[in-house]
C-alpha cells in the first residue's frame, strides 16, 4: 500500500505524490481497501480505551495544527474547487469550530447512563447503558465542500471512539489530504486515514466499513443504502435538495433579495441547501424580482461567485437553463455561460413553472427560478410538491407567522429571514426528509451518538441464591402462580385488574 505525501502541494498536477508505505494517506488501489480497513479495525480498541477526554485532547491539538497551516490548506481548497478565497476560508473554519464545540461536550454526551428500574421486578438489578463506537467509519464526500463535509463528519466519529477513513471526491482531494496529514504530524494514534481514488474506492469502502456516512446524490445514496441493508450495517445519507424560499407580501424585500441571492449563489449554487425555487406573493412579485435581479447583476465573477467545479456539472446547469428558456422562461439577470472556464453567470429566471427541469430537478448551480403565487397556501403546496425535503426558508416581518408556515413545510430545516443559518448551528440536527436522505449531520449529542451502539449491562445489586430466581427452571405450580400474579399486578392499572 502506497502512501501519499502532502508536505507540498503540486500546483501543476493538483495530485499528491507517492512515497513510502504506512502513515495517514493511502492511494487508490481498490485491492488495498480491505487491508486499510483491517489496520483501522486493529487500532480501534486502543483508541476507544483512551477515553473521551484523551480523544478530545488529540482533536484539540489537531485543530491547533490546522489553524497553524490554514493558508496552505485554504489555498489547496480554493485551487481544487475554484471557489472564492473568502468562501474557502469559511469552509476551513467550520470544522475547526466544530472541534472546539464537540470536544467540550463529548464527555457529557458519552457518559454512561443508569436507567431507573421500570418496575418492582427490576429493583434487584443495577443497569448501565454505555455507548460503544462502530469500529471503522467510512466518510464519503463530494466535491462541492470537500474539506468541510469530510472533517465535519469525521470529527464526531473520532470523538465517539471510532476510527475513520475519508474518501474525498477524486476531483478535489488536496485540501482533505493536507488536513488529515496534520493528524499524522502531531503524532496522533493511527486512527484517521484518507483514501484518494476513483468512485470504485468508495464502493470498496462500502463493502468493508462498519458505518457509512455519505454525502452526495440521491441516486448514489440509494445504492449505498441498499448495500448497507444487505450487509446489515448502518448508514447516514445526506443527499440532494431542491430547497424552496417563500417570500410573503409583508417581507422586507431588500433583506429577502440579498438573503435569497446569497442562499442561491454561495459556492456558485453548488450546495445541497441552496435556494433553488422562489415563491413570491404576487402583490410584491414585480418589486422583488427587480431588487433580486439588480443585486444578482452586481455580483463579481471570481470575487463573489466562482466557476462550477466540474464540466459535468456545467453541462447539467446549462441544460436546465436551455430547457427553461426554450419553454418560455425569461432571463431577468445573467444568462452568460462558458464551458471552457465552467462559468455560468448568476441567473434570475422568471416565467418558469413546474414543468421545467430547473424547478423539478436539483440544478446545483447558479440559477434562481422565481414564481408568483396568489397566497401562502399556494406557496406551501408548491414548496411541498418536491421529492426533496432538506431545507427551506420563509421571508416575512412576522416571525410568529413564519414559524407557523415552517411547521407546515416538509423539510428537515427551515430558516426564517435567513439562508443556510442552520448549517452553522452545530447543536441542531441537519437531517433530510423524503429523498433528501436518512439522518444527516450535527445535532449536538446525536452527532456523536449516531456513531455508537448502545450496550446495556445488568448486574445484581445483591447476591441471591439460585432458588430465589422465579423465572428459572424448573417451573413449579406454586412458583408459576406467584410469578404470574406478581407480573399481572405490576402490569395492571387499578386493583380490580390485579387478578388476585
Amino acid at each position: 500500500m502506497r502512501r501519499l505525501s502532502t508536505g507540498g502541494l503540486n500546483d501543476e498536477t493538483s495530485q499528491p505524490r507517492g512515497t513510502t508505505e504506512g502513515g495517514a494517506i493511502v492511494t487508490s488501489d481498490v485491492a488495498d481497501v480491505p487491508k486499510l480497513v483491517s489496520e483501522l479495525r486493529a487500532a480501534q480498541p486502543a483508541w476507544e480505551n483512551l477515553g473521551v477526554e484523551a480523544r478530545a485532547r488529540w482533536l484539540r491539538r489537531w485543530a491547533d495544527w490546522l489553524l497553524d497551516n490554514q493558508e496552505r490548506i485554504v489555498a489547496a481548497l480554493a485551487a481544487d474547487t475554484g471557489k472564492p478565497v473568502v468562501e474557502a476560508r469559511i469552509e476551513f473554519t467550520v470544522p475547526v469550530d466544530l472541534v472546539k464545540y464537540s470536544a467540550r461536550h463529548a464527555g457529557q454526551w458519552l457518559r454512561t447512563g443508569h436507567p431507573a428500574p421500570p418496575n418492582l421486578l427490576n429493583l434487584m438489578k443495577k443497569t448501565t447503558v454505555a455507548h460503544r463506537p462502530y469500529p471503522v467509519v467510512a466518510v464519503i464526500t463530494p466535491w462541492n465542500f470537500p474539506l468541510g463535509l469530510s472533517l465535519c463528519d469525521a470529527i464526531p466519529a473520532l470523538l465517539a471512539g471510532a476510527t475513520v477513513v475519508v474518501k474525498p471526491a477524486s476531483a478535489t482531494p488536496n485540501s482533505v489530504i493536507a488536513a488529515i496529514e496534520g493528524w499524522e504530524q502531531i503524532g496522533a494514534p493511527p486512527v484517521f486515514r484518507v483514501l484518494h481514488g476513483p468512485g470504485s474506492s468508495g464502493s470498496a469502502l462500502v463493502e468493508e466499513a462498519d458505518f457509512i456516512q455519505f454525502t452526495g446524490s440521491t441516486e448514489v445514496g440509494t445504492t449505498i443504502a441498499k448495500r448497507c441493508a444487505e450487509r446489515l450495517v448502518p448508514c447516514g445519507l445526506e443527499l440532494g435538495g431542491k430547497d424552496p424560499a417563500i417570500v410573503l407580501a409583508d417581507a422586507d424585500l431588500d433583506l429577502a433579495a440579498h438573503g435569497i441571492a446569497w442562499g442561491a449563489l454561495a459556492n456558485a449554487g453548488q450546495m445541497c441547501t441552496s435556494v433553488e425555487r422562489v415563491y413570491v406573493e404576487s402583490a410584491v412579485y414585480p418589486e422583488f424580482v427587480a431588487k433580486l435581479s439588480a443585486h444578482v447583476g452586481s455580483l463579481r465573477r471570481g470575487a463573489d461567485v466562482g466557476p462550477l467545479v466540474t464540466e459535468d456539472q456545467f453541462d447539467i446547469v446549462r441544460a436546465h437553463l436551455d430547457d427553461a428558456t426554450a419553454a418560455g422562461a425569461r432571463i431577468a439577470a445573467g444568462g452568460d455561460t462558458d464551458r471552457g472556464s465552467r462559468w455560468v453567470q448568476p441567473t434570475v429566471l422568471t416565467g418558469v413553472d413546474h414543468t421545467m427541469a430547473c424547478v423539478r430537478e436539483e440544478t446545483f448551480g447558479p440559477l434562481i427560478p422565481v414564481m408568483p403565487v396568489e397566497n401562502v397556501e399556494e406557496a406551501i403546496a408548491l414548496a411541498n410538491s418536491s421529492q426533496y425535503g432538506l431545507s427551506a426558508s420563509v421571508w416575512t416581518r412576522d416571525v410568529r407567522r413564519g414559524r407557523a408556515i415552517a411547521a407546515r413545510l416538509e423539510a428537515g430545516a427551515v430558516n426564517i429571514n435567513d439562508s443556510h443559518a442552520n448549517v452553522f448551528f452545530f447543536a441542531a440536527p441537519m437531517d433530510g426528509w423524503k429523498q433528501s436522505g436518512l439522518g444527516g449531520r450535527f445535532g449536538g449529542a446525536e452527532s456523536v451518538l449516531r456513531y455508537c451502539r448502545p450496550q446495556t449491562v445488568t448486574a445484581p445489586r445483591a447476591p441471591l441464591p439460585y432458588q430465589r430466581y422465579l423465572l428459572w427452571f424448573p417451573y413449579t405450580g406454586t412458583g408459576a402462580v406467584v410469578l404470574g400474579r406478581v407480573m399481572r399486578a405490576l402490569a395492571a392499572t387499578g386493583r380490580r385488574r390485579w387478578g388476585w
